[in-house]
């Protein structure tokens, strides 16, 4: 911006300040806490019903999290789950649906690119990341625990 006038440079501030969304920390906070309440809500009921239909407690949160992962790509399909991200940000991003979404968005996106190119290839656009440094500092941890151990930092 070094050749611009003094009228340039206050028009391209007011344009910069119009663009720039402005935030709500406290109201994003409670969106994200009601969202994933509901999300946690629906979890919960999810495991009541199941242990009430009789199945153990391992059972059960298996049955949760199937349930959980398939609702959220059912409405990632009908373009919903988008929303509900959108005004919840991270109380929808953040559980097991979020996982979900984020695996099954760009498999939606890219169908049309084929089976092999377009979902085989980019369907882990999102989720990988988060799955390649979820195992290395799972593995990364589990290393510094083993090392404590053989060292006797551990009890």
């Amino acid at each position: 911006m070094g050749n611009l006038t003094e009228k340039e440079k206050k028009a391209y501030e007011e344009y910069v300040k119009k663009k720039t969304p402005v935030h709500n920390l406290p109201l994003n906070m409670l969106k994200a806490f009601i969202t994933g309440g509901i999300i946690c809500m629906i979890g919960e009921f999810i495991l009541n019903y199941c242990e009430k239909c009789g199945l153990d407690k391992n059972m059960s949160g298996s049955w949760n999290s199937v349930i959980l992962v398939l609702i959220s790509a059912v409405l990632t399909g009908l373009n919903l789950y988008p929303k509900i991200a959108k005004w919840g940000g991270a109380g929808a991003l953040v559980p097991i649906t979020g996982f979900a979404n984020s695996v099954a968005a760009p498999a939606i996106e890219y169908k049309k690119e084929g089976q092999v190119m377009g979902i085989g290839c980019k369907i882990f656009t999102i989720a990988g990341p988060v799955i390649l440094y979820g195992i290395f500092t799972s593995w990364l941890l589990g290393f510094i625990y083993w090392l404590a151990g053989k060292a006797g930092v551990l009890g």
